[in-house]
């Protein structure tokens, strides 16, 4: 998927030397597997968990030592696009946005009332082609609130693609996240004197854990959005891989060792490992059902109420924390 993402953009860029990742130590070795194309230098390894401000923040210094007015796209690499010629055009409106010194975001248009997602609300006609202003963010809300907005036609998702210019990111952190400021100014001294791999370890992990979508994004005065509809999905929820599954006539999305009889809309998954003892699951009468079996878990949770698996982490690590 990494390497999908890249790719979807790859002929917007100049080449390799212009794509940086930035990831986890636990994933290196395969992120330099998946891309044997990118610059060693170009894969920034974080050396603690820090949110995505701290990594946004010192990807685009990095960014910046060669150039401070280059335009910045920052993509999570978990999306799947399925209309890439229609991704492209909102990431060039948003360019040109963030080319006027504005900082700027993609936001998906809804398709339901989705409880797992942000939200962002517009000043304008979410079905316009182009940048508009951002009025507010608004976080993970209720099914209510979440109807509410689907029928405003005022939200859009938010999928955590940001587009700017590294000068003006870097004065937006500056502006309101000074600790992690601090850090990257110190990593910018430190990579001057070619000392930035010794000095990471203890730089990075001082700064604040924080998301740039909280420390940054939600605090500026000036920013705008480009809605877009390009077949997008998080592949971070279980409605999205229901989506995106192979599905029988009747919607449901399940494995041979699965029966779903007079039921619709279901995703079922065996997520046991191999050598678990063998199992069925059936599923009579019911509709748009997620089922996950795992060797110590299962879960049971209405589509439209997948993401709310984490009510049920919490209900069980306040009564027994040695459960989970």
């Amino acid at each position: 998927m990494i390497a999908e993402t890249i790719q979807r953009v790859l002929p917007m860029l100049r080449g390799w030397q212009d794509v940086f990742v930035a990831g986890g130590k636990l994933v290196e070795q395969a992120t330099r597997e998946a891309l044997p194309d990118l610059p060693h230098g170009n894969l920034l390894v974080e050396p603690a968990a820090r949110n995505t401000a701290p990594c946004i923040a010192w990807a685009t210094a990095t960014i910046a030592r060669q150039n401070p007015d280059d335009i910045v796209i920052v993509l999570p690499s978990d999306h799947h696009v399925a209309d890439t010629e229609g991704f492209r055009r909102c990431l060039a409106l948003a360019v040109e946005s963030a080319r006027a010194g504005i900082v700027t975001t993609i936001g998906i248009r809804p398709t339901r009332p989705e409880t797992g997602f942000g939200y962002i609300e517009v000043d304008g006609d979410i079905r316009v082609e182009g940048a508009l202003p951002v009025k507010r963010f608004v976080e993970k809300p209720d099914l209510a609130r979440a109807e509410s907005f689907l029928a405003s036609g005022r939200f859009l998702w938010n999928g955590g693609m940001f587009i700017y210019r590294a000068s003006d990111m870097m004065r937006a952190v500056a502006a309101h996240l000074p600790g992690v400021a601090d850090g990257v100014g110190a990593l910018d001294a430190a990579a001057a004197k070619g000392e930035e791999a010794s000095a990471l370890p203890g730089i990075f992990g001082s700064m604040p854990s924080v998301s740039i979508d909280v420390g940054v994004m939600e605090k500026l005065d000036r920013l705008a959005v480009v809605p877009g509809d390009f077949g997008w999905s998080d592949i971070g929820s279980w409605q999205a891989a229901w989506e995106l599954a192979q599905k029988d006539e009747r919607g449901n999305a399940a494995g041979p060792r699965a029966a779903c009889l007079d039921a619709r809309g279901n995703l079922v998954v065996d997520a046991r490992s191999p050598g678990a003892p063998k199992k069925v699951v059936a599923l009579v009468g019911v509709d748009d059902l997620v089922v996950i079996d795992t060797d110590d878990a299962l879960l049971v949770v209405p589509r439209s109420r997948a993401q709310d698996v984490r009510l049920a982490v919490e209900a069980f690590r306040s009564t027994d924390p040695e459960v989970l």
